[in-house]
């Protein structure tokens, strides 16, 4: 069946019930919840070092910035698995890709 042929009939990953759904659903579920924990930690840490950098510590401005790029590369990260979290649980009836209707007649019969 090409794919052009009509309606999808792929059943989403979370409707199926099998163990490795179920087991993959967990895995970015708790991906999901130790990125964000890392981001929050990240983000104080970034805070801390921040205050002892202004109070005259030098080296503490460094940590400050790897603090921050940590949590960004984090929050980046949690965001990609929040979406393929999310993904897994849309119907089956959204992904389905949308017939595209073709007017009749070529390009002679729209002028």
């Amino acid at each position: 069946m090409g794919k052009h042929a009509g309606p999808s009939t792929r059943r989403s990953r979370a409707s199926t019930g099998n163990s490795a759904d179920r087991s993959r659903l967990l895995l970015l579920a708790l991906g999901v919840t130790a990125t964000l924990v890392a981001w929050g930690f990240l983000v104080r840490a970034a805070i801390d070092f921040g205050g002892q950098a202004r109070a005259g510590a030098s080296t503490a401005w460094a940590f400050t910035a790897l603090a921050t790029l940590g949590a960004a590369c984090c929050l980046f990260v949690t965001l990609i698995l929040a979406g393929r979290l999310v993904d897994a649980f849309r119907p089956p009836a959204l992904t389905v890709e949308p017939r595209v209707v073709v007017p009749p007649g070529g390009r002679r019969a729209r002028r």
